[in-house]
């Protein structure tokens, strides 16, 4: 009996931990920066951010805490649990309505379009179960 609910509990932490890297380092590709800037932006050792990541540690109420302040919109569910989405206004328009309809023209952001020699050249697609996948 016993050992049936160590397995259990086992199972629960390391599918959440392990995952939780997982979501972690989506997360830093996703704001596009690197572990050092990362660090830096929470004021703790690179090495800390490297080991979590690694899944060598587990990250602390600090970190987490920390993480909270200088990045309010991650959705720290979404982090820890995997449930909802990264961001917490993460919009649901789809993809398709964000690119271009068809044309070269790129959106210059005040509603008209730029011609540039610009091209699309990966897009990462992120899912609901925290897993993502890139498309070159």
């Amino acid at each position: 009996m016993y050992s049936l609910i160590i397995r259990i509990v086992l199972l629960y932490l390391l599918t959440t931990f392990f995952t939780m890297n997982k979501r972690l380092e989506q997360f830093l590709g996703a704001e596009n920066i690197t572990q050092t800037q990362f660090a830096e932006t929470l004021g703790v050792a690179k090495a800390s951010v490297s080991h979590i990541l690694a899944g060598r540690n587990k990250p602390g109420f600090e970190f987490i805490e920390s993480l909270a302040r200088k990045y309010p919109n991650l959705n720290l569910e979404w982090l820890i649990s995997g449930r909802g989405r990264m961001y917490k206004d993460s919009p649901d328009a789809s993809l398709i309505s964000l690119l271009p309809d068809g044309s070269d023209d790129i959106p210059d952001g005040n509603g008209s379009a730029v011609q540039q020699d610009v091209h699309i050249t990966k897009v990462v697609v992120f899912f609901s179960d925290g897993t993502f996948r890139e498309i070159v």
